[in-house]
């Protein structure tokens, strides 16, 4: 039998503002947002809703239930989408609206969930300017974790996270921003310019350019991940020049699995020639909670997929998903009501694909073809 890696992936990470607030060494808390000027209305928010928040909260608090998730999924790999800046910067992106920050010495939220990569081509690495980038980066990358998709230049930016999963062979992990995101076009690394890898549009050139590059590190037992931050924070629809997109990346690029990500809330799955392509992961970890709008698409609801590739040939094996909620600013395993509620609407979304979900033991999923 060929060897499967295990591949645990999700949708954003929000471990700033007011995650940060609850962490042993929050920063300081103001921040220049239109409604709010201080990171700790968004904790006061949450606990209206839901009751008491431990502070401060163990590094790894806000990932609650997912340790015991992991400990039976056992992953070979974790890879999530980190939203926020990891930096005591000052240099707020003016007229963003919106910061994003995490106290440096708060890395243990992320180590002590053996994070081993996360992708940064997002529309909030930059919320505390270059200086919080080139810090973020180097908090990351001094702790052993690997990032792709922002860089201090447009050559790493662009590069990816090589991850080695012994006896089975590597993933190498792109990351990519699309300014239908959220991303600003000045953010775009460029040459001895510090940036996210901001693709100018989803055209069949800039397929053939990604293409060149994959084709620099893919080799026989090599998986390629390219992991997308792309479209709005709501609405399950999924255009047609990003199904496209995704389909032409595997097509031409040799990508194995297109992690989509943005959406706050989770969006349908496609299986094209055996490869996964997940549109839109949903949020994982944010300070959302007693925020008031959007309540039809259930933002508070996450999914932790687990891929099973062959690490031969890059198909997906089995993708299995364990519902999730986040109260509190914690991750808990989902109700059956919530499980029943994410099952309908990956089968509803799935129909186009071609895809629906199927119950698995203690609440899990699987995707299935029609």
């Amino acid at each position: 039998m060929p060897p499967v890696s295990t591949i645990f992936l999700c949708g954003d990470v929000m471990t700033g503002r007011g995650i940060d607030q609850i962490l042993p060494h929050p920063s300081a808390p103001h921040i220049f947002e239109p409604y709010l000027k201080d990171a700790r209305g968004y904790l006061t928010l949450a606990e209206r809703a839901h009751g008491g928040i431990p502070q401060p909260a163990g590094f790894t608090y806000p990932w609650g239930e997912a340790f015991e998730v992991w400990e039976k999924m056992a992953p070979d790999l974790r890879i999530i989408n980190l939203e926020t800046s990891v930096t005591r910067s000052e240099e707020y992106w003016k007229g963003k609206g919106i910061n994003y920050r995490m106290h440096p010495e708060n890395l243990p939220c992320l180590t002590g969930a053996e994070i081993d990569a996360c992708t940064l081509a997002n529309n909030h690495v930059l919320d505390w300017g270059y200086s919080g980038l080139q810090e973020t980066l180097g908090t990351l990358h001094g702790a052993g974790v690997k990032t792709a998709g922002a860089g201090r230049s447009q050559e790493e930016a662009a590069a990816p996270a090589e991850l080695v999963v012994p006896g089975k062979g590597a993933v190498q992990l792109f990351g990519f921003g699309v300014d239908s995101s959220g991303i600003p076009d000045i953010w775009g690394a460029g040459a001895g310019k510090p940036g996210v890898n901001l693709l100018p549009d989803l055209s069949a050139a800039t397929v053939a350019r990604i293409a060149t590059r994959i084709k620099t590190v893919k080799t026989a037992g090599n998986t390629v991940i390219a992991s997308l931050h792309w479209g709005g924070n709501w609405g399950f629809e999924v255009s047609q020049e990003e199904r496209e997109f995704a389909h032409r990346l595997i097509d031409s690029a040799g990508v194995d699995i297109v992690h989509g990500h943005s959406s706050h809330h989770v969006k349908g799955i496609e299986l094209y020639r055996g490869r996964l392509v997940i549109y839109g992961c949903g949020d994982f970890i944010n300070d959302y909670e007693g925020i008031r709008g959007y309540q039809e698409f259930r933002g508070e609801l996450g999914l932790m997929y687990f891929a099973d590739i062959d690490a031969a040939t890059g198909e997906l094996a089995r993708l299995t998903m364990v519902p999730t909620r986040q109260r509190r600013f914690r991750i808990q395993l989902a109700t059956a009501s919530e499980t029943a509620w994410l099952t309908e609407t990956l089968n509803r979304e799935g129909k186009r694909f071609g895809t629906c979900v199927r119950p698995g033991e203690e609440g899990a999923l699987h995707l299935e073809r029609l």
